[in-house]
């Protein structure tokens, strides 16, 4: 217990799935965290639950997050820990390299993209107030396969762990203190990864469990992860247990990227 006590930190995406379980840990963990999302009241009772702060963000507003970072320093103090969680992985209708229209490409790059470049764009200069932080950026197992049948989506990944290793660098050029890394979650039960199932079982003419074997035939471990599973990975992440941890993309796909 207390791996985080003391520190403040965001978590985007915080109303449901993954970010609901990484806030929950977070807390469990003794860090003030500070949940944001387009989710009000799922968001609202998140926050409720693990005695935080929460509010409404859109991530692909930049002024909304120099908002967003004030008012967490006000709230609950110096800035120690940013988990940019929050992303889309819908789009599923047309996904392939020829029939993604660009206006789905550019929404989906937007918040996967853009919106973790701008959470670090802002967290930066208050981590450096803090006298250091550790920011942690949820990429994806599709950064680092190829993803034909979900185009927009595995290149915003990859674009998520490119950012995490400049901003890495950057920060540790500059002597701030401040680390960034990446996690590729596999697939994970959330309801991101039960709307794929549905949308797939739909194209295919398929029924669901038909789909779902199949993905989990993928998985060399042979089961779906929990989200705490990868609540865990961001918790030593944003612990200084990983002080020495810069730049890296930690894995936890149940052996996906090996098969």
């Amino acid at each position: 217990m207390a791996r985080v006590s003391g520190k403040t930190a965001i978590v985007t995406g915080g109303a449901s799935g993954l970010g609901k379980a990484i806030a929950h840990l977070l807390a469990a963990e003794g860090a003030r965290v500070l949940v944001t999302d387009v989710q009000e009241a799922a968001g609202l009772a998140v926050a409720k639950e693990i005695g935080g702060v929460f509010l409404r963000q859109d991530v692909s507003d930049e002024a909304r997050w120099s908002e967003v970072v004030a008012e967490s320093e006000r709230r609950l103090g110096a800035l120690n820990i940013l988990v940019n969680n929050a992303g889309v992985g819908d789009g599923l209708e047309a996904a392939s390299p020829e029939n993604t229209p660009l206006d789905e490409w550019r929404r989906i790059n937007r918040i996967n993209a853009e919106g973790v470049f701008l959470g670090c764009k802002a967290a930066i200069p208050a981590m450096r107030r803090a006298g250091g932080g550790s920011i942690v950026n949820m990429s994806s197992i599709a950064a680092l396969v190829g993803t034909p049948f979900l185009t927009a989506y595995g290149a915003s990944k990859a674009a998520v762990r490119q950012l995490t290793m400049s901003v890495a660098l950057h920060c540790a050029q500059d002597g701030s203190r401040i680390r960034c890394n990446s996690v590729h979650p596999g697939q994970i039960r959330t309801p991101m990864l039960e709307n794929l199932f549905k949308e797939a079982a739909r194209q295919s003419n398929a029924s669901q469990a038909d789909v779902e074997a199949q993905f989990r035939s993928r998985i060399p471990i042979g089961e779906f992860g929990a989200p705490e599973d990868i609540a865990y990975g961001v918790l030593y992440l944003a612990s200084d247990e990983s002080r020495h941890v810069t730049g890296a993309q930690l894995v936890i796909d149940g052996g996906m990227q090996i098969m």
